[in-house]
């Protein structure tokens, strides 16, 4: 039985060939195009809006320096949500359940701005390993310390992304499971269990929201130390 709850983080094989590929690119399909008309539909003008709204929320801590991150950034917000919220569909496969995808994600992001902040302002960005006003004693340790947290970061945007889309779906496939079994027994309690499986569906709705903004939050607070 535990091994078949895990089944829906492996990725599916079809004639030998990974369909990770297909889950990553099919967000993008879906997203709606501009049309050529001066008056856009509905979708596409909630589409915009949410866009220039998240991207001025996301860009008002940076200098222009940072601004050059907007796209990168957006498109990112975008796709993780996507995916996270395609993979709450049934008979569908979350690629953001892999960690090695995620780690993907954040390590060279993540590397990108430690390399842009060691180029444009070395000694602020070597300033961050030790703070000011540290005894003399205390020095070594705090450097070490304060490199070992900026190595972990980008494992800890992985593995946050992860853990939670991870989680989720246990909790779900878990109590769907309680709801199939109860159901012939104990139907009140099968319907109440149903209840409580749909408010879990409803927070994971958020969670997957909320889990891809926090990653490109971060991010951009780790561009902020940097530029």
């Amino acid at each position: 039985m535990m091994v078949s709850f895990f089944d829906q983080f492996a990725s599916p094989f079809f004639l030998g060939i990974p369909l990770i590929a297909v889950a990553i690119t099919l967000p993008w399909v879906l997203f709606p195009t501009p049309s050529p008309r001066w008056v856009n539909s509905r979708l596409i003008t909630v589409q915009t809006w949410f866009i220039n709204r998240f991207t001025n929320q996301l860009m008002m801590p940076l200098n222009m320096g940072g601004h050059k991150w907007a796209l990168l950034l957006t498109s990112l917000m975008l796709f993780l949500i996507s995916i996270n919220m395609l993979g709450l569909l049934p008979y569908t496969f979350t690629p953001t359940t892999q960690l090695s995808l995620n780690m993907g994600f954040a390590v060279p992001l993540w590397l990108a701005t430690v390399i842009i902040g060691m180029r444009n302002q070395p000694t602020v960005a070597l300033g961050h390993l030790l703070p000011e006003g540290t005894p003399i004693p205390l020095i070594p340790v705090l450097i070490i310390i304060e490199t070992i947290s900026l190595i972990i970061r980008p494992l800890a945007l992985g593995v946050r992304l992860t853990a939670n889309l991870t989680a989720g779906h246990l909790l779900i496939q878990l109590i769907a499971t309680a709801v199939f079994v109860l159901l012939p027994m104990m139907p009140t309690v099968a319907i109440l269990t149903a209840a409580v499986l749909f408010l879990l569906t409803l927070l994971e709705v958020a969670v997957a929201m909320i889990q891809a903004y926090v990653f490109v939050l971060l991010l951009s607070l780790y561009l902020q130390e940097n530029v």
